[in-house]
This record gives C-alpha cells, structure tokens and sequence, in this order.
C-alpha cells in the first residue's frame, strides 16, 4: 500500500493498468485498494500544480506565524478549527518552536490579506499574537520545481 501511495503521490494521473504494472499486482487488486484508500480518507484529494506566475496571475500568497491560547478541555484543536474554516485559508499546520500555528492564505492583493489578518484572524477570541510573512516568489511547491532550469549546466568545452 505504501508503494501505491507514494506512486499517486508523485503521479495522481497514473491509470490502475500503469500501477498496475508497476506494482506487479492485479488492476482489480489496484483499483479496490485506491477505492478503499479514498474511502478511509487516506487520499483526500487529488491535485494539480500550478505556477501562477507564469500563468499570469497576480495571486498573493502569506503565511502567517500564530501565537494562540489553548482552550481548556480542547487545546488547539478548536481555534484552528475556526481558522481553517476561512476560505482564504490554504493551509494550516499547528507547529513546534515559538508559534503555535502556521497559517497559509491566498488573497487577491496585499490589502486583502491585511483584512483577513486584522478583521478575522486576529479578532479571534485566543489569538494572541500574528506575524505575516508575504512569499515573493516560489521555487518549489510540494516537491516539484517549478521552473528547472536544470537543462544544461555542463560547461562549455573549448578547443
């Protein structure tokens, strides 16, 4: 199962004949175990990647470090919960170290974000503290380059 997951992870457009073959189990075998797979909720989603940038779009994207209070009886579970509930909101990790959550957002402008950031979020009952951080520029999203330039970095040799 392991091996199946980390084919769908890299490729989700793979057919079950490829991973079939690839895995060298039956396609029934296959397909059973992706449907059980999303049935349990272990793939959740299947995704594409995009470079924006190149696309064109003028997207901002921020994270936003959290300092937060845990709530009695819940700890963090309830106000990340009233987070990740905001449609800007991408992502949301609770973390180690001096925050306690990393939240990522996408906005259409930095006054958008400044909004979220000083009408929702931080308004929240038990949000202590915020500091945004805007990403100017992404290299790599989950483990794909997005620009390679990688086509030939030989050196030139001259006679």
């Amino acid at each position: 199962m392991q091996e199946l997951l980390e084919l769908l992870e890299k490729d989700y457009t793979l057919t079950v004949q490829q991973l079939s073959s690839m895995l060298d189990r039956p396609e029934e075998e296959i397909s059973a175990m992706i449907s059980q797979l999303e049935a349990d909720k272990i793939i959740v989603r299947y995704q594409t990647i995009v470079n924006w940038e190149k696309a064109g779009s003028d997207r901002v994207t921020a994270i936003i470090d959290v300092k937060i209070t845990p709530q009695r009886e819940v700890g963090f579970d309830s106000l990340a919960e009233r987070i990740y509930r905001f449609p800007e909101v991408r992502s949301l990790y609770l973390m180690s170290g001096a925050y306690d959550l990393m939240v990522m957002v996408e906005g259409a402008n930095l006054k958008e974000i400044s909004r979220f950031v000083s009408n929702k979020l931080s308004t929240i009952e038990g949000v202590v503290s915020t500091t945004t951080h805007f990403m100017l520029k992404a290299y790599k999203e989950s483990g794909v380059i997005l620009e390679d330039k990688e086509e030939d970095r030989r050196l030139a040799v001259s006679p």
